[in-house]
This record gives structure tokens, C-alpha cells and sequence, in this order.
């Protein structure tokens, strides 16, 4: 066999012990706080028949969405007069693909288990999803997703609470400069609607949506090329040149779109959420009304959420979700809305590595490593370790005799912050040396009293 060399796919990393120790740190500060507000776990197969996933994120989506080849030999039911790229041989090469969020599997799954599930049903999954993206710092092709929805009620407290679990995690990790944007997209209807461009919000949305990563006139010349008249291009300046805090933003959105029922629903709907969270004690300080916060699933229908860190080089949002109405109808069940959001742990990682957020102790998993020093000390030290391991400290032994120095620079470089040594006179004393290899301090101990140390 010849030789090759390794390799993995762009978008895709590999995790050592420090960074999973690190994102497992991450991850259960997320689960503490889904779990604190009521959320249950639930997981779906990494793979989705493609008719669940087609058709659900826009026409931009589809396009990133990975598909699966058919196994066997899939062309053989392909005529010759197919055309590769047609949604025609789509289903002769491949049936299944890769899911693209853990949004519409959760609906497939709540369509195909209604019976069973007590609504409103809360639920939170953290799983890894894929994109055929290109791939740069802060964008895998594929990465985690932790997502928290709840189905079966149209209660704005959620979209409240959505906002206070948002805060909770973040400011737990450390971050301390951060935004919540949020808008509806019943404004963004709305918008449309009295521009003169009704029945098009779609296509406007996709466009408004990509206003924090390109200038305004890349967006516009967008809008044209989908052909958005002169009229409607010059009545969206006013929407875009609105500015104060988010009262004042409401009272001058209420007026600019007083002609449309729905934007003036959507306008209410921001109101409640806020006086929720007013009742919720909420400061609201990193809350902010954004009318150009669109973000382009075609599945919203209501209020739309998105984070950014401020004090970062990653500008990409680091959550980001909002309220659906009605996406478990494609599935048959009618008329069960839900709202939900999804942290991105790969960019939240990266930008609490870059502002070296992560807490030292954090990245310990072994608390004391036992010296072995001969076959005598071995033998005894295993009842040691049984011991504290029984008493839920974490411990292990340095698995073969040899020189003490290289069994304390085993301890550093695992960050092991104890080191206890068990020889023959320690064994006839029952005193056993304790040091800290953080302070270099050392003890001589009984085994009560390490245990008492060491918790």
C-alpha cells in the first residue's frame, strides 16, 4: 500500500484535548441554561431525505445544502437525455443530503412524533450541521449547532425568554460587549408593502439581509437586478436612515407604515416583547431594534433575532434565530408555530480564544496524578487512586516507574495542578506528600485529609 499523505476537507477540523476540553466548557454552559428555562434534549439523524430539506432556506440555501449520493450504481437511471444539473436527475443520484440546521429536522420530528409530545413542546439540540460554504475564519463547512425552540404556542414570552437565555449564556462565557438585534418580518412585509413592492418581500429580504456585509449600494444595484423599480428603491431610503434608541425607532416606524395592518402588527408584536422583558427585570441595555435585520430563511414569519460581538474581529453573528408559523404544515401538521434560536459555538470559541475568555481551571480534567516510583509504590497507590476516584475526584497514575522528573513534566503539560507521591516511607507513615505544582507548595497528608484538600 503507498504511502499518503494526511489530509481532512476544507471547512472541516480536527479537536485536541485542550480545545474539546474548551468547547465542552462552552457547551455546558449552554445546556445549564437551556435546561434552566425548561428545555428538553432531543437529537435526529445527521442525514435528511432531500425533499425534507429542499425548499426550506431559500434558493441561496439549497445551493449550500451537501448532497448525499445514492450507494450502488446510481447513473444507471439516468437517460440520455437527462440534463445533469435539472431537479430531473436530482432524485436518480441522490435522495438524501446532509442537514443544513437543526430548524427543519425539528419540525420533520415534531410532524412525525405530535402524538407523543406534550405541547408546548421545549426542546434544545446541539448537534453538527453542514454547508457547502466557502470556507474562512469564523465559517466551517461544517460545525455545531445549539438550538433551543419551542412549538405549540404563539406566547411572545417566548421570543422574551429567547432573548434572556441569549443574554444568560454569553454574559456566563464572559462576553461582555455584545448586541442583540432583533426585528419582525411582518415590519419587513410591511416595508414592502408601502414602497410599493408588495408580494416581493422574499427577494428583499435576501437583499436587506446581506446590508452588514456589503455597502447599501451593492444592495440596491441587487435589488434593481431583481428588478425592484425606481419608485420603491427611493422609498426605502427613509426605513434606512431611521435612527434613536428603540423607542424612538417604533414611534417613527409606526408612523412610515401606518398604510400596512401587517407591518403595524409586527410593530405591536416588538412592543410586547419589550414590555415582557421590562417585567422580566431585563435592563435591555444590548438590545436593539435593526429594520435591516432580515436574515434570509424564507421559513420566518414573525420576530427575527441576531447577535454580533462588538469588541471582536469576527463581525459574523454568533446566534441568531426567530418565530415561524407554520413550518411543521409542509410536514401535515397544520397550524403549530413555534419560535426558536441557535448559537454557533465554532465563532463564539473563536472569539472567546482571541479574547482569552476561557477560565484556566476550566481546562483541567485530571486533578492529582499519582507518582509511581517502583512496583511496590504501584501496587499501593492503585487502592489510593480507587479511593479518590470513589470519592469523585478525578485521578490517575502514571502508568509505568520511572524518573520523577518526567512524571511532573507529564503533570504540566496535562495541567494536572496536583501531584501526590506514595513511597515506601510514605506507605509505612501513611502520610503521603500533596504538592501543588501551580505554587510548588508541598504536604504531608493522610488520606482523609487530601481527600479534604483536593475537593
Amino acid at each position: 500500500m503507498s504511502k499518503q499523505k494526511p489530509s481532512i476537507p476544507k471547512g472541516t477540523r480536527d479537536f485536541g484535548p485542550e480545545q474539546m476540553i474548551r468547547r465542552n466548557y462552552i457547551l455546558q454552559v449552554i445546556k445549564r441554561t437551556f435546561e434552566k428555562f425548561g428545555f428538553l434534549p432531543i437529537e435526529t439523524p445527521s442525514m435528511e431525505n432531500l425533499d425534507v430539506l429542499m425548499g426550506k432556506y431559500g434558493d441561496e440555501g439549497d445551493k449550500l445544502l451537501f448532497k448525499i449520493l445514492n450507494s450502488g450504481d446510481y447513473m444507471k437511471n439516468v437517460g440520455p437525455d437527462d440534463e445533469f444539473n435539472s431537479i430531473k436527475i436530482l432524485p436518480k443520484i441522490a435522495e438524501k443530503g446532509l442537514r443544513y440546521d437543526l430548524t427543519v429536522p425539528f419540525a420533520r420530528y415534531v410532524a412525525m412524533n405530535q402524538g407523543t409530545i406534550s405541547f408546548p413542546f421545549k426542546r434544545y439540540q446541539i448537534q453538527p450541521v453542514w454547508r457547502a460554504d466557502r470556507p474562512q475564519k469564523g465559517r466551517y463547512r461544517e460545525f455545531y449547532q445549539c438550538d433551543a425552540d419551542v412549538v405549540g404556542t404563539d406566547s411572545l414570552i417566548c421570543e422574551a425568554e429567547n432573548v434572556l437565555m441569549i443574554n444568560e449564556v454569553l454574559t456566563s462565557l464572559g462576553f461582555q460587549d455584545f448586541t442583540i438585534k432583533i426585528n419582525n418580518r411582518k415590519i419587513l412585509t410591511g416595508i414592502t408593502e408601502v414602497i410599493g413592492a408588495k408580494g416581493r418581500e422574499a427577494e428583499f429580504c435576501v437583499a436587506i439581509d446581506k446590508l452588514d456585509k456589503i455597502e447599501k449600494k451593492k444592495v440596491i444595484d441587487e435589488l434593481v437586478e431583481k428588478g425592484f423599480g425606481k419608485t420603491s428603491i427611493k422609498n426605502i431610503d427613509p426605513f434606512l436612515e431611521l435612527s434613536g434608541d428603540n423607542n424612538t425607532l417604533l414611534n417613527k416606524l409606526k408612523e412610515l407604515l401606518n398604510d400596512s395592518e401587517t407591518g403595524m402588527k409586527g410593530i405591536q408584536e416588538i412592543k410586547a416583547i419589550l414590555g415582557y422583558l421590562k417585567d422580566f427585570d431585563y435592563s435591555q441595555k444590548n438590545l436593539s431594534i435593526d429594520l435591516t435585520l432580515a436574515r434570509g430563511l424564507t421559513y420566518y414569519t414573525g420576530a427575527i433575532f441576531e447577535v454580533v460581538s462588538n469588541d471582536s474581529s469576527i463581525t459574523s453573528s454568533i446566534s441568531g434565530g426567530g418565530r415561524y408559523d407554520d413550518l411543521t404544515g409542509v410536514f401535515g401538521l397544520e397550524g403549530v408555530s413555534g419560535v426558536g434560536f441557535s448559537f454557533g459555538i465554532e465563532r463564539i470559541y473563536d472569539i472567546m480564544e482571541e479574547k482569552n475568555l476561557f477560565p484556566d481551571e476550566n481546562l483541567t480534567t485530571t486533578k492529582v496524578l499519582l507518582a509511581n516510583f517502583d512496583e511496590e509504590s504501584e501496587r499501593y497507590s492503585l487502592s489510593i487512586l480507587n479511593q479518590l476516584r470513589n470519592s469523585g475526584i478525578s485521578s490517575e497514575i502514571y502508568p509505568e516507574s520511572t524518573k520523577l522528573k518526567k512524571q511532573m513534566n507529564y503533570a504540566n503539560r496535562k495541567n494536572i495542578p496536583f501531584v501526590l507521591m506514595i513511597g515506601s516511607k510514605e506507605i509505612e507513615s501513611q502520610l503521603f506528600s500533596l504538592k501543588n505544582m501551580n505554587t510548588g507548595e508541598q504536604k504531608e497528608l493522610d488520606l482523609k485529609n487530601i481527600i479534604e484538600e483536593l475537593k
